[in-house]
Order: structure tokens, then C-alpha cells, then sequence
């Protein structure tokens, strides 16, 4: 192989040279500051159109003032940031080029303090003033150009390959990187504004424990555990590292300590919405409401139920069976059948039959299809309610059909209604309401008083800071969920 000196005078023509906000040492990036603000604006309403920004003024302020204020303590303050809570139950919190940050509302329902929520949004800005994601985007454009070049001397499809696999490693490395430098440079931000640097511990803990509910519920739920989606999904597990970045910080603090600010934050996040809103629907026990599309479920009573963005599931057992639900814009008219047959690509519909029921009409057959159980007949129904049509579709694990959970699938199917007063009440989403603890009182009694279907106790610690065994003191407010 000839020297690949011919390839590094290529990057190096590629890239351009620019002061690191933080080191003040020059960086290899292929995007000008202005490139990085104009990627940050044009990207904002896609953040905004997909999450939906949430309806709260009182929150939006309170959390764009908490930024603002550890904003002015960055290597960058001279950027003009902007602070979202975005509308989702996610537990997540992310940050674009040039000064876009986000938080869920998800998130904040776990937080029990303003410097809490001071460590995440701290953590978000340390991404920022350092340029990671400029950085992030110059290291997989140039490891792609590398790869390239390196391939093309080779001559060789398998080089390609290898290289292409230490490009994705090394960049995944840098990304872990970038974390620990955002941890450190958030508790900095954080002391620099008067909290407590450790906070950043406390935030990491808060979504440790979140992933360790996942695991164990994915264990008892028969199904593998695919790790966590959020913030857990590439941040450190070294501890030990991660405990002296944050003990840097320690020379930054200021005589004057700001207060954690607990009841301030309870009183902010009071009235929250908790889980789904009001346009995703609310499932309550075995019966799902959606206000929006004024419609109602039954669904099978025992099942694990996920009510996702775009999607409604019920899950038999250890995943013995499924039931999904999915809304479709009608484009043109047609009769369920003729959309079942059309929109759906199911020929071979057998044993069908025309369903109505107030205001809608359906049609319902057992189809060839591919399942998440490979290739199966399954129980597919199609209700057309007004603009929109409900796609049912039931499959299971074992045997040719449907077989013993068909019943379970129709009853679910037949179960499709409007909504009556009184359900249009219980449409309205669960929220975050404060409540102080009376002597005495424990989780387990409190468990009582929320609207979870389920691992209540669990589930009350998670939100308030006590995950595994805490209990609540008399006298201390904590959040419950109704």
C-alpha cells in the first residue's frame, strides 16, 4: 500500500481550523459559527412541529429563567439561547447547534428541585459551548472521507468495511468523550451560578434509576431489554471519573450558595401532565379515551398496554399475543372493505363481515400478514369514523391464526364508541398534583390515591427520589399522579 500522506494533505485542504469556545486550543471543524446558529434555526420548528411546544407560559419562563441564568455562566454567553419544553413524556432533554435547547415535560415530572432541573439544562449547555455537535459532525464526515480514500488504495470492498467499523467505534468513542465533558463543564455552569455542582450526580442517579425500572419490567414482562432511549442511552457509567470532573468544580463556587429551591420547583410543576396528553389519549385501567377523535376502547382486561405516539398496543402475557390499533387519515372515500383491500394490500380477506355502530361502519377478516411473529394469518378490522379510519390488527406467537385470543381481538373491535359526557371527562390526561405527607403516611398508602395501573409503590418513588425503598417524611410534599 502506498503512504496515505496524500490523504491527510486531502483533510487537511477539507477542513477548516477554529478556537475551541472552552480550551481556546484550535479545532479541526467543518462548520463556521454561523453554519452552526443558521443548522440550530432552521432545525427548531421540525423540533417543534414533531414534539409540539408544551401549553404552559408560567413553566416555559420559569425553566427559560433557570437557563438564562446558568446561559450567562457559559464559555459562549455571547449566543442567544432559547429554552423549550417540548410537549412529550419522554424523559429526555437535547440540545441543537447554536443555542436550541429541550427539555420534556417527561423529565421534569421527575425532578423534585430547581437545581435538578439547573444540572440537566447545565449539562445541555456544556454540549453547546463546546461544540459537540460540530465537533461530532466533523469526526464522522472526515472518518467517511477516510474511509474513502483508504479503500480506494486498497482496492479492497473489505477495507471499506473495516474502516468503516473503527469510524463508527471512533466516533461512538468521542461520544462518550463529549458526555464526561458536558458533566464536567455543567457542574462548572452550575457553580458559577450559585447550586450545588453535585446536583449533576443527583440528575445522573435520577435517570440510572429509571433505567433499572425499565430492566426489571422488561423482565417480568417476558421481553428483552433494549436499554434505555434517552439520556442513559450514551452517557458514562465510569462513576469514578465522573465524581472528580464534578469535584473540579468546587473552586467555582460562590460564597453566597443559591438554595436547591425545592418547593419552588414543586409549585412550578404543579398541574403538569403526566404521561399522555390530551391528543395521544389516555388509557385508564383497561379502557383507552381520546378526547381529540372522541372515541373509546375496551381492551383486554389483564393485558400490557403501551400507548405510543402513533399507535395503540395490547400485549398478552409474555408477548403471546398482540393487538394494535392505528389511526389513518382517510384521503378518499371508500367503505372499510374497499380500504382494507386497497390501502392495506390484503387480497385474500376470509370469513369477513360488515360491522356498524353509531356513526361508524366497519368490516373485519382474517388475512395473511407479515406479524412481529413472522408471517401469519391475523384478525384485521377497519372502522371508518368520520375523516379517519381505525386499523385493527391481532396476530399471535403460536399456531396458523388468531386461535384462543380471536375472541379477545373482537371484543376489542366491537368495543369502538363515541365518547359520553363522563367519559369525556375521564379523557382528560392524569397530571402531577402536590401533596403534603400526613404523619404516618408511606408510599404504600399513597399508592392508593394515584392513577396507576400498575407497580404503583415503584413507580411513586421513582417520581419523588426514593427509587428503591424511600419513604416520605411527615410533612414533606412530595407528587402524586391523578
Amino acid at each position: 500500500m502506498r503512504p496515505l500522506i496524500p490523504l491527510l494533505l486531502v483533510l487537511a485542504l477539507l477542513a477548516g481550523c477554529s478556537t475551541n469556545p472552552v480550551t481556546g486550543e484550535q479545532d479541526l471543524v467543518l462548520m463556521s459559527e454561523s453554519q452552526e446558529i443558521a443548522l440550530g434555526r432552521q432545525s427548531h420548528p421540525q423540533i417543534l412541529e414533531q414534539y409540539g411546544r408544551y401549553d404552559d407560559p408560567a413553566l416555559q419562563a420559569y425553566v427559560n429563567e433557570v437557563g438564562e441564568r446558568l446561559a450567562e455562566q457559559t464559555h459562549r454567553p455571547d449566543l442567544v439561547y432559547r429554552f423549550t419544553v417540548v410537549d412529550s413524556d419522554q424523559v429526555n432533554a437535547f440540545a441543537l447547534p447554536g443555542g436550541y435547547i429541550y427539555v420534556t415535560r417527561g423529565i421534569l415530572a421527575y425532578f423534585n428541585s430547581e437545581a435538578e432541573l439547573a444540572g440537566v439544562l447545565a449539562h445541555e449547555l456544556g454540549h453547546v459551548a463546546a461544540r459537540h455537535s460540530v465537533r461530532q459532525y466533523t469526526n464522522a464526515t472526515l472518518t467517511g472521507i477516510a474511509g474513502s480514500l483508504i479503500a480506494a488504495e486498497a482496492g479492497s470492498r473489505a477495507a471499506a468495511d473495516l474502516v468503516n467499523v473503527l469510524g463508527t467505534a471512533l466516533v461512538r468513542g468521542y461520544s462518550r468523550r463529549y458526555e464526561l465533558e458536558a458533566d464536567r463543564l455543567g457542574a462548572q455552569y452550575l457553580a458559577r451560578a450559585g447550586y450545588e455542582p453535585r446536583t449533576m450526580l443527583e440528575v445522573l442517579g435520577i435517570l440510572k434509576d429509571q433505567e433499572a425500572f425499565a430492566r426489571q419490567l422488561a423482565e417480568e414482562q417476558g421481553r428483552e431489554y433494549r436499554g434505555y432511549s434517552g439520556l442513559m442511552a450514551t452517557h458514562p457509567s465510569n462513576d469514578r471519573r465522573l465524581q472528580e470532573l464534578v469535584a473540579q468544580a468546587d473552586q467555582y463556587r460562590r460564597a453566597e450558595p443559591r438554595p436547591a429551591n425545592r418547593e419552588g420547583y414543586l409549585e412550578a410543576i404543579d398541574g403538569l401532565v403526566f404521561g399522555p396528553g390530551r391528543d395521544q389519549g389516555v388509557l385508564r385501567n383497561n379502557r383507552f379515551y381520546h378526547a381529540g377523535l372522541d372515541i373509546g376502547l375496551t381492551l383486554p382486561e389483564g393485558w400490557r398496554l403501551e400507548n405510543r405516539p402513533d399507535r395503540l398496543l395490547a400485549i398478552a402475557g409474555k408477548q403471546e399475543a398482540v393487538l394494535q390499533v392505528t389511526a389513518r387519515d382517510l384521503g378518499k372515500r371508500m367503505g372499510p372493505e374497499a380500504f382494507m383491500r386497497r390501502e392495506l394490500g390484503l387480497d385474500d380477506l376470509r370469513g369477513g363481515r360488515a360491522l356498524r355502530g353509531g356513526s361508524w361502519e366497519g368490516f373485519t377478516a382474517l388475512a395473511n400478514a407479515d406479524t412481529p411473529f413472522g408471517r401469519r394469518t391475523a384478525r384485521f378490522a377497519v372502522l371508518v369514523h368520520g375523516k379517519k379510519a381505525y386499523v385493527f390488527a391481532g396476530a399471535t406467537r403460536a399456531g396458523e391464526g388468531p386461535g384462543r385470543f380471536d375472541a379477545a381481538f373482537v371484543r376489542t373491535i366491537n368495543s369502538f364508541h363515541e365518547l359520553d359526557a363522563a367519559e369525556r371527562e375521564l379523557a382528560e390526561p392524569r397530571r402531577i398534583v402536590i401533596h403534603e405527607v400526613a404523619p404516618g403516611e408511606r408510599f404504600e398508602q399513597l399508592a392508593g390515591e394515584t392513577a396507576f395501573a400498575d407497580h404503583a409503590v415503584d413507580r411513586l418513588r421513582l417520581l419523588n427520589g426514593a427509587y428503591p425503598d424511600g419513604q416520605p417524611r411527615a410533612g414533606e410534599r412530595v407528587k402524586l399522579v391523578r
